[in-house]
């Protein structure tokens, strides 16, 4: 298997002219195409279209195509365990008017319903303690600003002291989409950007808000090979579902395939460790599928997972090559013991097999490493970014614009096959198909595997505070 596989893996794509042709000596020589990641990605393109919101947002057809048609074409494999973890998910769509006039907002995840109307009270300082909510908030909505807690906090807070709404406003600028991690002890709570607040803020008046709350039902699909030690795993994972304003095709249909290519490629071939696949649900909502997933794991069989490793993003247009810091050397976040060996792998990779720069990203609970993290579960991999700015310093490592976000077409309709930069796709998912060889072979350059517990995880990890982020959406 290690040649073989090795050698499949890690070839350049290569146009179909060349299909079959035993390029470097390899037995068995199956070629990853780039037209495949083009096919599979326009395949993803038109579940969206043929949507009503040209999306793949939860619960939409776009979306249940995605998840049906992984699941369909890996059981025809033959060489995976497959099946659908469903699981159910609030979905919200907000309202407001302000003083008569539209006000755009967005509804926090965890949000309940409701459509309160009456006078606005300005909460003093940001909202953070019991006293900054006067006894005049009775009956009324709360305007808060961003900073400093979470925004659970703040909307807690202000029911209790017996606020009908809550509005929360930006402190940068730009629209504010917030998570309140799940339902709890809240009245209907929104977001909007710096510029509305401070104006409500000047003003005063009154606002009505109208929120709406749906559950949908929704589906990770797992795959897991039937050959392998199924208790010592390495597990890959990426998130299907996009934002409601377009496809997601970098955002994340470039990772949903990365991976899908990969396990494709992979039956051609025994392995050693067993590889389980994840395709999460919900990210875009703050991680649900990954922690529904992560929290419905025994302690027994979160052991067995010696490493996830997760891709987001890997064909932004105006890239970066990103490996996730595991050794919290450069952000001071690390993972869990083998976090660190996993970047190690990458560096030397990139650096050495394919001379390409690289440089370390965060751990910031952007994505769906985060319920692995928290479970002391290791964790690592690759991005070509997102809706980071990017600097002079990178522009002379890998070129294009500087002060441009890296996707310019994140989380709107414009996130499409034709925007991506599909050389940066290829290399990434060569990044994935190295990482998966090496571990299905052999976990010997990891620690020695370790019996985790909740004492031992908070050591294990050098986090000083909790993630800013759960996927798509700020959490404070």
């Amino acid at each position: 298997m290690e040649r073989d596989f090795w050698c499949v893996l890690i070839l350049s794509w290569f146009p179909s002219s060349v299909l079959g042709m035993d390029i470097c000596g390899c037995g068995r020589v199956v070629v990853l195409l780039r037209s495949e990641l083009l096919a599979k990605g326009k395949t993803l393109q038109d579940f969206a279209y043929a949507t009503e919101g040209r999306n793949r947002y939860i619960g939409t057809p776009g979306h249940n195509s995605t998840v049906n048609w992984l699941y369909d074409t890996l059981v025809a494999t033959g060489y995976y365990d497959v099946y659908f973890q469903p699981f159910d998910v609030e979905s919200s769509s907000a309202t407001a008017t302000a003083n008569g006039a539209p006000l755009a907002v967005i509804p926090m995840t965890g949000t309940p319903s409701g459509t309160p109307s009456g006078e606005l009270v300005n909460v003093a300082n940001i909202g953070c303690d019991a006293a900054d909510y006067p006894a005049t908030l009775v009956g009324k909505i709360a305007l808060i600003s961003r900073g400093t807690c979470p925004f659970a906090q703040k909307a807690e807070l202000a029911k209790e002291a017996g606020a009908i709404g809550t509005i929360i406003y930006n402190n940068v600028a730009g629209a504010l989409s917030g998570t309140l991690g799940g339902p709890g002890n809240f009245v209907p709570t929104v977001g909007i950007s710096q510029e509305d607040g401070l104006a409500l803020v000047a003003s005063g008046g009154t606002a009505s808000l109208d929120v709406t709350v749906t559950v949908e039902n929704t589906y990770n699909v797992i795959a897991e090979t039937k050959g392998g030690d199924h208790d010592n795993v390495i597990m890959v994972g990426a998130h299907t579902d996009s934002v409601d304003a377009g496809p997601g095709i970098n955002d994340n249909g470039s990772g949903t395939i990365g991976i899908f290519e990969v396990a494709l490629k992979l039956t051609a071939f025994s392995v050693n460790n067993a590889v389980r696949f994840g395709w999460w649900s919900g990210e875009e909502e703050g991680l649900l599928g990954a922690e529904h997933y992560v929290t419905g794991l025994s302690q027994e069989e979160a052991d067995k997972i010696r490493l996830y490793l997760n891709f987001d993003m890997i064909a932004s247009p105006n890239f970066v090559y990103q490996i996730y810091d595991g050794d919290g050397s450069a952000f001071g976040i690390s993972g869990a013991p083998g976090s660190a060996e996993a970047e190690k792998l990458w560096e030397d990779y990139f650096k050495n097999d394919v001379d390409i720069a690289t440089e370390p990203t965060a751990f910031d609970g952007r994505s769906d490493y985060g319920p692995f993290l928290d479970a002391g579960i290791a964790a690592g991999g690759l991005t070509s970014g997102a809706d980071e700015v990017k600097t002079e310093e990178q522009v002379a490592i890998w070129g294009g614009t500087a002060g441009a976000i890296l996707d310019p077409n994140y989380h709107t309709a414009q996130d499409t096959l034709e925007n991506l930069n599909v050389g940066v796709w290829i290399q990434l998912t060569k990044g994935i198909a190295h990482a998966v060889a090496t571990y299905a072979r052999s976990f010997a350059s990891l620690p020695p595997k370790t019996k985790r517990s909740v004492e031992t995880v908070n050591v294990e990890v050098k986090r000083d505070v909790a993630f800013q982020r759960k996927g798509g959406k700020w959490v404070y």
